[in-house]
């Protein structure tokens, strides 16, 4: 090869090179972008070394970023190997870059706009493990639930003083203790239940109902009740099965509750309640949404529900280096990198999550710029061949 094609080669090869670590200076704050490296071979002519070509770009994508807090709650990063999976409709992608938001129809999107992919829940809100597709919030309104349930846990001091005057909620002398429950109709609406526990017996006790003040009484009118038993060592023996209640409402559907009582106790001490819980809930409007460590993603309501929305999946491949770049942080499957391995954080061999931070570049700035100054002298080398050559070239042509 001659001098001018050995320093244009060299030329056009650190050319490419500088490209690459200008690239790479120019996304070091840019999250989730990997650091490129070029490669170069000799080029031969003839079987003798002749210059050089910039052959291959590889990116290291064995190194993890620092993680960058953000408070978001969702935002996410990657520590170990794995992607995030995102679409745009038409195109399935993987990124590293973690900043997530959701936009006005609910999807969870990438700054870029990208939906985020995952696992979704079915109507039961079960997580369909298997179905990959956009992760979006599924409602931003809750509708009112009913209660249907009460559980109970309560001791019933065995030294009370046992009664034996009629029941009367609005004295105090006819019975022993009380608890006060919170429980909801169909439409949301807030009701009373009050139990008054009154203690007939050595180890029997009387168990009756006010609903907002109002006695709970049967289709006859005499006030409902129900009688708990203990034995000697103060061991609840009946009722053995939950009590259901049937509350009559004015204005809506009628409540019917199931109360369980197996976690009363009667002890020689003082009376009471470690578990008073009903289920139900007033409507709710959106009011967050946020992934935990493990990537499920939940929606919060402003009745103070939260319900499961679906989970991330994190895509590895067999041949990592075989991706194809894309715009930004943005990665396409090839047949070098083999289809997508799809998993959730922390399993196989995807990566763990971080709550409230993004993965940053992983460009060491240092080593970039010392790249730099070295591939501008090399520039600057083959720039001085060329002007070699070219005077060369000019005394040979004047010497005839």
């Amino acid at each position: 090869m001659s001098m001018y094609t050995i320093g244009m080669s060299g030329l056009l090869a650190t050319s490419d090179a500088l490209d690459t670590v200008s690239n790479n200076i120019a996304n070091a704050s840019t999250a989730g972008f990997k650091s490129s490296a070029t490669a170069f071979t000799a080029v031969y002519s003839g079987g003798q070394a002749g210059g050089v070509e910039a052959s291959t770009v590889t990116q290291s994508f064995s190194t993890d970023g620092s993680l960058v807090e953000t408070g978001s709650d969702l935002d996410l990063a990657i520590s170990g190997s794995g992607f995030f999976v995102i679409s745009n409709g038409n195109t399935t992608a993987y990124t590293r870059a973690g900043e997530f938001s959701v936009d006005s129809d609910n999807n969870v999107v990438t700054s870029s706009g990208w939906n985020l992919q995952g696992y979704t829940v079915n109507a039961e809100g079960e997580l369909e493990i298997g179905q990959v597709t956009d992760l979006k919030v599924t409602s931003t309104t809750m509708a009112a639930k009913a209660s249907t349930s009460l559980d109970l846990a309560s001791n019933m001091n065995s030294s009370a003083t046992t009664i034996t005057d009629t029941f009367d909620a609005s004295d105090s002398s006819t019975y022993n203790y009380s608890t006060t429950s919170t429980l909801y109709d169909s439409q949301g609406a807030e009701h009373t239940l009050s139990q008054y526990y009154v203690k007939t017996g050595d180890n029997t006790w009387s168990v009756y109902y006010t609903v907002d003040g109002e006695a709970l009484t049967d289709s006859s009118g005499t006030a409902v009740s129900t009688t708990l038993t203990f034995d000697t060592d103060g061991a609840l023996t009946s009722p053995t099965s939950a009590v259901t209640l049937s509350i009559d409402l004015d204005s809506t559907d009628d409540i019917s509750l199931s109360i369980d009582y197996s976690d009363f106790t009667q002890y020689s001490s003082d009376f009471s309640t470690t578990t008073n819980e009903a289920d139900g809930y007033t409507a709710g409007t959106l009011s967050d949404v946020y992934f935990d460590d493990d990537g499920y993603l939940y929606a919060t309501y402003s009745n103070g529900e939260t319900v499961l929305q679906g989970q991330v999946v994190l895509a590895t491949f067999v041949n990592v280096d075989g991706l194809e770049q894309g715009d930004g942080t943005v990665w396409y499957a090839t047949s070098e990198s083999g289809n997508a391995i799809l998993s959730t954080p922390g399993s196989g061999t995807a990566g763990t999550l971080t709550v409230g931070s993004y993965e940053d570049s992983n460009v060491d700035i240092t080593t970039e710029l010392v790249d730099l100054m070295s591939l501008q002298r090399n520039y600057q080398a083959n720039s001085k061949v060329l002007t070699t050559a070219s005077d060369l070239s000019s005394v040979l042509f004047n010497a005839f």
